[in-house]
């Protein structure tokens, strides 16, 4: 099995490229699904930000209210820092079983959906694909405030946080652009979809982990032999 990386900027329609990809029976881990998994109440994730952030930060039914912690960490960078520091390594543990998972069930590959996946870089040494949603930023910063219902400054901000959607484009392998009609993207994510099922990326993956299986095995057997001389 080989791995895609899936990601964009803030509203540049990621998650309508995830839900394609996901109609057309890809296999998807959503590091956002996985990100709220993660920080429920009672876990390691949640403890830490309640001791960092304070009891503000909680819903009445003492869940982690998201807006607000975005509010703080959008408007310091130091705090958003301290969350990624937090909740990110709980991210990829739960992604790694989910991938095994996968694995065990026989998929060719997995797309892994990571909103930060260029700024973080931990994951991109592991990934055969990834692949960027684009959209010009007129258009990005339109769609978030009307999304979010935030004043242009708020939506700035936000974009502001993250890497430049044209810098994560040249760091990818694929592009969805995403600034047209929803056709024009289906279309693109139509012609991604048959590229990675005509990718043989799987077989080298397989024969890499049967040899490595294969030497182990090898290693076992020489070890039982000597303690048997």
């Amino acid at each position: 099995m080989f791995l895609v990386g899936l990601t964009g900027g803030i509203a540049s329609g990621k998650s309508t490229v995830s839900s394609m990809l996901r109609e057309l029976g890809c296999p998807i881990i959503d590091a956002d699904v996985v990100a709220r998994k993660v920080v429920e109440p009672h876990t390691p994730a949640y403890s830490r930000i309640v001791y960092h952030f304070g009891p503000e930060v909680l819903l009445e039914n003492g869940e982690i209210d998201r807006q607000k912690l975005g509010q703080i960490i959008f408007a310091h960078e130091e705090k958003r820092r301290l969350l990624n520091s937090i909740t990110h390594p709980e991210i990829h543990k739960e992604m790694l079983k989910e991938i095994i998972f996968c694995f065990l069930r026989g998929y060719r590959y997995v797309v892994l959906d990571v909103p930060l996946l260029f700024e973080t870089r931990r994951l991109t040494k592991f990934l055969n694909h990834t692949v960027v949603v684009y959209c010009d930023p007129a258009t990005q910063l339109q769609r978030l405030m009307q999304r979010d219902h935030l004043t242009q400054e708020q939506a700035q901000q936000r974009v502001a946080a993250q890497m430049p959607l044209n810098e994560k484009r040249g760091l990818a392998n694929h592009v969805i652009e995403n600034s047209g009609s929803r056709e024009d993207t289906h279309r693109q994510v139509l012609q991604l979809h048959t590229k990675l099922e005509d990718s043989m990326d799987f077989l080298l993956v397989r024969v890499i982990a049967m040899a490595a299986t294969a030497g182990l095995g090898g290693i076992l057997l020489y070890a039982v032999k000597l303690l048997l001389s």
